[in-house]
């Protein structure tokens, strides 16, 4: 249901599938924040539990940023387990300086590009689908 509002809304930005014999593996959407500009969200990202724990997720996270450095956005913001993101260069720190609505410990962004993201502090405003899923 995420996945339809954000791509319904016009947020989606980079979009990737992986797949296994033809059927859908895992999935990554790193959708448009509203605030700061030229910056995404990470979120969601998914893996069929039978082949969880295979590099899947990992996979896909990396294309996913990949794919955002040659589109040009500046940062990525991530919401989630900081021992599980911090391995594709997420810091809690760099989050530190931006409002979330979300709890700061599991707050995380990655900048793609130097001066990516903003130099002071700044709101992070999410599309109005992650509202809808809090």
């Amino acid at each position: 249901m995420l996945v339809a509002a954000l791509v319904d809304g016009g947020f989606a930005a980079v979009e990737r599938v992986a797949d296994i014999d033809g059927e859908i593996a895992g999935h990554v959407l790193l959708s448009r924040l509203e605030a700061p500009d030229r910056c995404l969200a990470l979120a969601p990202v998914s893996v069929r539990p039978a082949v969880q724990r295979q590099g899947i997720g990992s996979a896909l996270i990396r294309g996913a940023l990949s794919a955002a450095v040659e589109d040009g956005w500046g940062g990525v913001f991530v919401l989630g387990d900081p021992a599980y993101y911090q391995r594709f260069g997420f810091e809690v720190g760099i989050a530190a300086r931006f409002s979330s609505p979300y709890p700061a410990d599991y707050t995380m962004a990655i900048e793609l590009r130097p001066r990516g993201l903003p130099a002071a502090h700044a709101a992070l405003v999410y599309p109005p689908a992650f509202g809808a899923n809090d």
